[in-house]
């Protein structure tokens, strides 16, 4: 019987590979599909990416500089932040090298994304249960984050991270990058930036700092608010010797560095931003909107000075008083310190007003200018006689400040002792609205009430005017007579006149050198300073102007409320501050200029006949109003002068008002006789009453009876 052959039924896959087949094709399908909506979510994110931008486009800090560039007062953002513009040609090039090697090795060859570091960052996620171990971000990626302020902590920010990071790298240069991580990194708080780290938490620019320094930077960004080292400088330290070890371990700095490093102590507090010239910084910011960097004409070296001397010295003198000093070159007319008060922030001295710009009254800083206009006119030479002697225009009667008269005395004495009543006979002789006129020339801006013309009144202080006006005045005469408008950055300077001087080269010499014969203040030696002082009426304004070959400065103390200050003078409180501002110049200090052609170098004997002695134009106009008066000692009273021991002793008579010469008696008898002096000395036999008595060279006389024992 024939075998039938069956055929087989055909084989049936094994069950494991259908499912291995259909798991590898799913896996396929959905890898494409990922690929897919992941160039699709790329494509959505590039479209949405704002162009890359350059670092002058990020909104930061205002910063107000002096002349070389240096930060005299930053500015917070609108919303509140410290940042400021950095770049890496600012930085400590160690701190530059220390972040790459800490931060992102690969910086100057990825291009944005290192994998390398993304697929260790994933690893060290997923072995850890979830928590994040390192973020795996380059600098790049870390700028995007910045630039974006939004969260990384999910997928799809990390996925727009590194999009916006290949974008970024595309459209900058690697230096363009890092100078955006270094405006832009966070530092705790509102501080943003290294820039701005760095003065916050070590009081200096970032262009040198120490190894510890440099760590403790690098290590903040990454955890900002728990590594602030003014809240929690156990966690800063941490952070900074973690920095330090890994550096160590990447052969970037020695380990002997690193253990030095590690005992420089940490910061524990915040330090305050730098508020130089406060009021100029914050006239400057206002004039000049929209501008990142505001650059003045101000020296910081002395500006910040300047600034401790205002403040010590206002301490000694009283709380409530204030101190503004303006400082600026004779030539340029460049303003190179502005001390607008005491400190912006006292409040018994109100700080926040700034009195190089306030209005008040000069007291007897005008003077120079007076007798300078007298020398233009030919009416005077400093060697020429002038009476200080009671005088009277119309209804107006000067007297000298310390009441007493001196006589004959040359022009010379007459403004380096600050006397009153010559100072009002010149200026009556060469008119009040020539004086304001040449105000005016140089640039000042005196107040006169309204609807009235310049008096006489004006010579003494009955004029209003600020400190910056006073100062402008000075630079004139220091200048040889020639406008000097002072400028500061904050407006655009403007040409001087140079056709309208202020006065001619040889007066203003003559001027400046009986300035420099000023008897100077206890801490001043003299000739180096041509100044002078003045005391406005009530004690309420004292001030100090002078200037050497180069500077001018001018010093105002006094209460911005217009309350007087008993004792306050010019010579006692305002003198010792010009002398101390002087004395911080360092190498700015200059000798004052020598004599120009055409001076007259004479005593008052060979100077020609009509120099030799000041005549007013109308003789007449001048009225002699007051008798001689003994002012020492005075009626009634009782003198010690010993005599009862037995000791010798002279009693000293003085006198006050009166034309010299003088004739003195004691109980008739003459004891003396004096051609200018206005006092004399008499020796008694023995205690008792005497009666004293002195007649001028009119025949007025005056006694007094007192009682020596």
């Amino acid at each position: 019987m024939s075998r039938i052959d069956v055929p087989s039924a055909p084989k049936q896959p094994r069950p494991w590979v259908a499912r291995l087949t259909l798991l590898a094709f799913s896996i396929f399908v959905l890898t494409l599909a990922g690929v897919i909506q992941l160039v699709s979510w790329v494509t959505t994110i590039e479209a949405g990416l704002p162009p890359a931008p350059q670092l002058q486009s990020i909104p930061v800090s205002v910063s107000v500089v002096d002349r070389d560039g240096l930060l005299l007062r930053p500015f917070t953002t609108a919303d509140g932040r410290w940042r400021l513009p950095a770049q890496r040609t600012d930085v400590d090039k160690r701190f530059i090298d220390m972040l790459i090697a800490y931060e992102d090795r690969g910086f100057g060859s990825h291009e944005g994304i290192a994998w390398s570091s993304m697929v260790r960052a994933a690893g060290q996620f997923l072995g850890a249960g979830g928590r994040v171990v390192s973020g795996g971000s380059t600098l790049t990626m870390q700028v995007a984050r910045l630039l974006e302020g939004q969260s990384t902590r999910n997928a799809w920010g990390k996925l727009r991270q590194m999009v916006h990071a290949k974008r970024l790298e595309a459209d900058l240069s690697k230096d363009e990058i890092l100078d955006l991580y270094l405006t832009l990194a966070p530092y705790g708080g509102n501080i943003e930036g290294i820039r701005a780290a760095s003065l916050a938490y070590f009081g200096k620019e970032p262009a040198r700092l120490t190894t510890a320094e440099a760590a403790l930077l690098v290590a903040l960004p990454q955890s900002p608010e728990a590594r602030r080292p003014d809240r929690d400088p156990e966690a800063a330290l941490a952070s900074r010797n973690m920095v330090l070890d890994r550096l160590v371990a990447t052969g970037t700095i020695a380990a002997e560095e690193a253990r030095a490093a590690k005992l420089e102590p940490i910061p524990d507090a915040r330090r305050q931003f730098p508020m130089l010239a406060a009021h100029m910084a914050d006239a400057a910011v206002r004039s000049q909107r929209g501008t990142a960097e505001v650059a003045l004409t101000l020296d910081k070296r002395l500006q910040e000075a300047l600034e401790r001397l205002a403040t010590a010295r206002s301490r000694l003198i009283d709380p409530r008083v204030s101190v503004a000093i303006l400082a600026a070159d004779i030539e340029t007319g460049e303003v190179l310190a502005s001390v607008g008060s005491a400190g912006l922030f006292a409040r018994e001295s109100a700080g926040f007003v700034d009195m190089t710009t306030a209005i008040r009254s000069p007291g007897s800083t005008l003077k120079p200018l007076i007798y300078g206009l007298a020398f233009e006119l030919g009416l005077a030479h400093p060697q020429s006689l002038i009476e200080d002697r009671p005088t009277a225009f119309g209804g107006y009667v000067p007297v000298n400040f310390d009441g007493f008269n001196r006589g004959t005395v040359t022009i010379h004495d007459a403004l380096t002792e600050s006397l009153n009543i010559p100072a009002v006979v010149v200026l009556d002789a060469v008119g009040p609205a020539r004086l304001v006129s040449r105000l005016r020339r140089a640039h000042a801006n005196p107040r006169l009430p309204v609807d009235t013309a310049p008096s006489l009144a004006v010579g003494l202080g009955g004029v209003g005017i600020s400190l910056r006006d006073l100062v402008s005045l000075y630079a004139a005469i220091g200048n040889g007579g020639e406008s000097v408008r002072l400028h500061d950055g904050i407006a655009p300077a403007m040409e001087t006149d140079r056709t309208a001087s202020v006065l001619d080269p040889v007066s203003a010499w003559y001027v400046a050198d009986i300035l420099a014969d000023v008897p100077p203040p206890l801490n001043g030696s003299p000739g180096r300073v041509a100044y002078k002082t003045g005391t406005s009426y009530g004690y309420r304004d004292a001030w100090s102007i002078g200037f050497d070959g180069k500077t001018v400065i001018g010093v105002w103390v006094g209460r911005p409320d217009g309350a007087p200050v008993p004792g306050l003078s010019g010579i006692t409180a305002a003198a010792p501050i010009l002398f101390e501002a002087f004395d911080r110049l360092g190498a700015r200090r200059s000798p004052l200029p020598r004599a120009p052609v055409g001076v007259l170098h004479a005593a008052n004997p060979d100077l020609p006949l009509p120099l030799r002695r000041f005549r007013h134009p109308n003789q007449d106009m001048v009225a002699r109003v007051a008798s001689p008066e003994i002012a020492f000692p005075a009626d009634g009273v009782d003198v010690d002068l010993g005599l009862v021991s037995g000791a010798e002793a002279s009693l000293v008579v003085k006198v006050r008002n009166g034309v010299p010469p003088f004739t003195f008696f004691a109980n008739g008898a003459p004891f003396g006789r004096s051609h200018f002096a206005r006092q004399d000395a008499w020796s008694p036999d023995g205690p008792g009453y005497v009666t004293l008595s002195v007649v001028d060279a009119e025949g007025r006389g005056d006694s007094v009876t007192v009682f020596l024992n």
